[in-house]
């Protein structure tokens, strides 16, 4: 649990407002990312999004990922190709939904409806929120093994885990933190 990151995890990407930007997720399964010791090569996410919450514009440098709408409201998905120097490319993005290739303009936006699925490739920037006046969206990930701390590029610098004042004592640690508690 503490060496691959499970739990709990609450960002608000380095920002003030939560309800603009952040996300909420609980990691039930990860791997290693070299393989070892933890031989598992896949990992599974749950995310609550919020109605107009925004998580900003990042690509991972290996994780392939599908993002499923499990309900609630509609999540709306952005997406831009990186080029050579990580910055975003004016050319078609190609992505599956729901197993059928498709391919859109740059900087498109792609609504997914509750049971609706996307596979994002390594490389591929997307920015995703809950599509306002929908509601709450339940987000599910499955994907290759997660390495927050060295898979994921922002195009705009933002810190992954939020500094928390701790104005009382924990009740849930989340998975950034589990060093703090380690014997």
């Amino acid at each position: 649990m503490f060496d691959l990151k499970l739990g709990w995890d609450v960002t608000a990407f380095g920002g003030s407002s939560f309800a603009a930007q952040g996300l909420t997720l609980f990691t039930l399964r990860n791997g290693s990312p070299n393989g070892t010791p933890y031989e598992k090569c896949y990992a599974e996410k749950i995310m609550h999004v919020r109605d107009g919450q925004l998580t900003p514009m990042h690509f991972h440098w290996r994780k392939r990922e599908d993002i499923i709408n499990r309900g609630g409201g509609n999540l709306i998905i952005e997406l831009w190709n990186a080029g050579a120097h990580a910055e975003t490319e004016n050319t078609d993005v190609t992505v599956t939904i729901d197993g059928c290739q498709q391919t859109h303009a740059p900087g498109s936006q792609l609504r997914l409806t509750p049971g609706e699925s996307i596979c994002l490739t390594p490389g591929l920037y997307h920015s995703f929120w809950g599509e306002r006046g929908f509601g709450d969206v339940l987000v599910g990930e499955v994907s290759s093994v997660n390495d927050d701390e060295h898979d994921n590029h922002f195009l705009q610098p933002v810190a992954r885990y939020n500094n928390i004042e701790e104005d009382e004592p924990a009740v849930l640690v989340l998975c950034n933190e589990y060093n703090l508690f380690r014997i």
